[in-house]
């Protein structure tokens, strides 16, 4: 199989395809786009177009990069960077579903799920694996991590560590064991992620001076736990809260 551009489909010059991609009718492809082998790009989708914001200098040159085997359904929209040279990117083996929306400069990463209208604003990141629900929307700047579930209609204005799962605004509801036992995370793994989790969550404190402590204590051995309290130590946001912690435990580390 070569690459195919259907009719009515748009690819403008100065895109780059990879082997094997289909880019369906009506589908656009702005310049400075560069999609890896197997994309497939269905119809009135948009890749690559103007960010939305006002201050926006036309004449930069900047881009959209797609990793290889991603499927970007109806009504997508993909912005360019509002920096030169720069790429709003989005990993391989993604599923973006029908109108769904990534705005400038944001990072999404391999094997990530957007379910139908779900919205990025600029600037977020987000992990490996991980999957957002119908119509949620996350605030600009916003990290997400990996294996990170968002439920449906979600609103997400804070930072989300790895290997939780979120609901409603910025609501931590629990840990994503069934997500990280179909990626294959052995069992000691998995126990480790629970106690860490817990440190954080449900002890009274502020939440990125508990992961510190955690970590300097060395009281997990495990990458998967210290990857996931090395995340409090980035960013500029606050935190997602875990429900029970609201009220008599951690605080959200803004």
């Amino acid at each position: 199989m070569s690459t195919i551009i259907h009719p009515t489909a748009i690819v403008e010059s100065g895109a780059q395809l990879g082997a094997d991609c289909e880019i369906q009718e009506h589908a656009i492809v702005r310049k400075h786009c560069v999609l890896g082998d197997r994309v497939v790009v269905h119809p009135f989708a948009v890749l690559g177009g103007d960010p939305q914001y006002l201050k926006f200098d036309r004449a930069l040159v900047t881009g959209v990069r797609i990793g290889a085997g991603t499927v970007v359904r109806e009504h997508v929209t993909i912005n360019r960077s509002i920096h030169a040279d720069g790429f709003t990117t989005v990993g391989e083996k993604c599923f973006l579903m029908a109108a769904t929306h990534i705005a400038h400069d944001c990072a999404v990463g391999d094997s990530v799920v957007m379910a139908n209208g779900a919205l990025l604003a600029g600037h977020v990141s987000v992990g490996d694996h991980s999957f957002l629900g119908g119509v949620a929307a996350v605030h600009q700047f916003c990290r997400i991590g990996e294996s990170v579930m968002v439920a449906g209609h979600a609103a997400i204005t804070r930072d989300v560590p790895h290997y939780v799962m979120v609901a409603e605004r910025d609501d931590v509801i629990g840990f994503n064991v069934v997500g990280l036992k179909r990626r294959g995370f052995d069992r000691a793994a998995i126990a480790e992620l629970k106690a860490a989790y817990q440190a954080v969550y449900f002890t009274p404190g502020n939440i990125r001076d508990l992961a510190a402590q955690q970590l300097k204590a060395g009281v997990f051995e495990s990458a998967e736990a210290r990857r996931f309290l090395e995340f409090f130590a980035g960013g500029k946001r606050s935190f997602a809260r875990a429900r029970r912690a609201v009220e008599g435990g951690a605080d959200d580390g803004g």
